[in-house]
């Protein structure tokens, strides 16, 4: 399949269905998790309305944090403890965080004051988690459970691309 860029248009779920076809268009052929991830927030970022910052946090088992991967947007926190904020915990407890109002999330890191709700989808290759996914936008809400399948539909497309994942799994 040939990668071609277009901008989404339909429902919220038609949008997420043709983001997941490029997804696997400009994905597909290239294993390198670095290289995908790039690519993959690039392509996210621009397509996915009311979003300030979208990228990749990967997990450093011997430091026990989080590391930041590629991403678009404003300059980031460089290291997230895990179990802390809500990257940390959507990669401890291996689940979705979909925040409405960060400032409301106990332990949240500010790493942008303009952030206002948060989407963290944990990525997990053979069953083990490896890093997450990380969406914020300014709007309070703006994530709701079409944005949170849409997402993790896409954090799947992206980790079944990969031949092994971008560090060692503890």
């Amino acid at each position: 399949m040939t990668f071609t860029a277009e901008k989404p248009t339909g429902s919220k779920a038609d949008v997420y269905r043709s983001l997941e076809k490029q997804a696997v268009a400009l994905l597909g052929g290239e294993t390198d998790a670095i290289a995908n991830a790039a690519n993959f927030s690039a392509l996210l970022f621009h397509a996915v309305p009311d979003v300030n910052w979208l990228g990749f946090y990967f997990h450093q088992p011997a430091a026990g944090q989080l590391v930041l991967g590629p991403f678009q947007g404003q300059v980031a926190c460089t290291r997230i403890p895990v179990g802390q904020g809500v990257c940390g915990t959507a990669f401890a407890t291996e689940t979705t965080q979909r925040v409405a109002d960060v400032n409301a999330f106990p332990g949240h890191i500010a790493c942008d004051s303009v952030s206002r709700s948060e989407l963290v989808v944990p990525l997990l290759f053979k069953g083990r988690c490896f890093g997450v996914l990380d969406v914020d936008s300014p709007l309070p809400a703006r994530f709701d459970a079409v944005d949170q399948v849409g997402m993790e539909r896409l954090a799947q497309v992206y980790v079944e691309a990969l031949s092994v994942p971008p560090v060692c799994l503890p």
